[in-house]
């Protein structure tokens, strides 16, 4: 049935970047009063449950007959791809808002580049230098405030620091998997590192003195529907939708695609969540979007 869409693989990408627009917006919603660790447990506690079910609707075997060194990387990528990286994106949401945390999550591109240079032998064009160039400006520009006497010049660079870092443990928690990727079905693959990614938060939860009044974050205040939700269209919705995405289109077109989920969220986090519009924002959402596609297509 969706073959029979025009540009299906297109519409789909850039669905995705809408639904994680949408599932930023909550997330931010929702760590207003959740700890950035119970937020992430219980994003992938519901992703655990969810793919398993999508595996066995759509045919799927929900093992995978890989070598156990293949299994410890996926394991692994997904403690520090999704577990690490999206604990410290969620407090960086926290400190910046949504707007300016999307600019800071346009490194995500330049960081797979820089990465795959090393690790998979890649290397770096021009452009693409020019455009991660383009989005470093992006995140000074959007993030700097003028008055440095300003209270909360101390939580926006906190903010800007643990967004650099989670882009790059994200970043990295692909590349080191990178060439798996071909011999392993994704969903099994996206399960894998869940699961790692559920292990290590579930460790630094428990790590915690104040373990219990971290993990009934999750009901206080009434949040819980809005950490259910975006736990359900960021970590489900988002996920198929960019699986289905990166099948049915070209992988260059796809990411750049899902690069406008930048445009999504500043504009939704100025209606629902009345963050400001100003002219440093806009030139920085409209430079870092143009950096990721020059790093995109700049090869």
């Amino acid at each position: 049935m969706i073959e029979r869409i025009p540009f299906h693989g297109e519409l789909l990408s850039l669905l995705t970047a809408f639904a994680w627009a949408w599932a930023v917006i909550l997330f931010k919603k929702s760590g207003e009063r959740v700890h950035p660790l119970a937020l992430g447990l219980f994003k992938n506690t519901m992703g655990m449950v969810l793919f398993p079910l999508t595996m066995l609707l759509v045919g799927q075997p929900l093992g995978h007959a890989a070598p156990g060194l293949h299994q410890i990387m996926l394991i692994a990528s997904g403690a520090l791809g999704i577990g690490i990286a999206d604990t410290l994106f969620f407090a960086c949401l926290n400190r910046l808002g949504a707007g300016r945390a999307a600019i800071v999550s346009c490194l995500y591109s330049p960081f797979i580049i820089a990465l795959s240079i090393p690790f998979l032998g890649e290397s770096l064009a021009a452009l693409q230098l020019v455009g991660a160039i383009a989005i470093a400006l992006a995140v000074v520009i959007g993030t700097w405030r003028g008055d440095r006497r300003a209270k909360d010049g101390g939580h926006i660079l906190q903010g800007v620091i643990l967004g650099i870092i989670s882009m790059a443990c994200n970043a990295l928690g692909i590349v080191m998997i990178k060439p798996l990727l071909a011999h392993s079905p994704i969903l099994w693959v996206t399960q894998m590192r869940l699961v790692g990614g559920a292990v290590v938060l579930a460790a630094g939860i428990l790590a915690r003195r104040d373990r219990a009044v971290v993990a009934t974050s999750l009901y206080r205040g009434g949040n819980i529907r809005y950490t259910v939700a975006a736990s359900f269209v960021g970590g489900y919705v988002s996920m198929i939708l960019w699986l289905a995405g990166m099948k049915f289109t070209l992988a260059s077109v796809a990411s750049a695609l899902n690069e406008t989920s930048t445009i999504f969220i500043f504009l939704l986090s100025a209606v629902f969540l009345h963050e400001p519009i100003t002219s440093r924002r806009m030139a920085g959402i409209a430079l870092g979007f143009a950096g990721a596609l020059l790093v995109t297509f700049g090869r």
